[in-house]
């Protein structure tokens, strides 16, 4: 794995496991070791994806599964779009890392529209039906960040300066 990579999927675990936990605490029930490996593990494959152009989550699922990492494989699988959501229902682990992750540009915390940018300029290359896919999908993150803190008691401005209080 990439320096990089690995630097950014730290983070994402500090992001996912300070909401997972504040989630405990708050009542809800979330498998934290499961929040804590798939958010480590997210990108597992996006080395070896980035030489190959294969899809990363997909690829990363698949290596989940085949070390028998059946627990994180779908959280893994699905980190870049959820397949599901409902907002009425309880906070999933898969959710907590999808939203971790589009929180964190490279190895900083930044606001989702600060990654809805950087993601535009770095993958949209001037295709609007690509842009179009990552807005949809940043829509659908605004909806995730909304369900995670209703239930939390603090804001997701917050969230860098409480990790680095940790």
């Amino acid at each position: 794995m990439l320096e990089n990579i690995r630097a950014h999927s730290v983070i994402v675990e500090k992001v996912a496991s300070l909401l997972a936990r504040n989630l405990r605490k708050a009542g809800h029930e979330l498998a934290l070791e499961a929040v804590t490996a798939g958010a480590l593990m997210h990108d597992i494959a996006k080395t070896e994806c980035l030489r190959t152009k294969e899809d990363h989550a997909k690829k990363g699922k698949e290596i989940c599964l085949d070390h028998r990492f059946h627990e994180i494989a779908n959280i893994v699988a699905e980190h870049v779009v959820l397949a599901e959501f409902d907002s009425n229902h309880a906070v999933r682990e898969v959710e907590i890392v999808y939203y971790a992750d589009k929180r964190v540009n490279h190895d900083v915390v930044v606001s989702l529209e600060e990654r809805l940018e950087y993601l535009l300029d770095h993958y949209g290359m001037d295709k609007e039906p690509i842009k179009e896919r990552i807005r949809k999908n940043f829509m659908l993150c605004k909806a995730v960040e909304k369900k995670i803190f209703s239930r939390l008691s603090f804001e997701p401005g917050e969230v860098a300066r409480l990790i680095q209080a940790g």
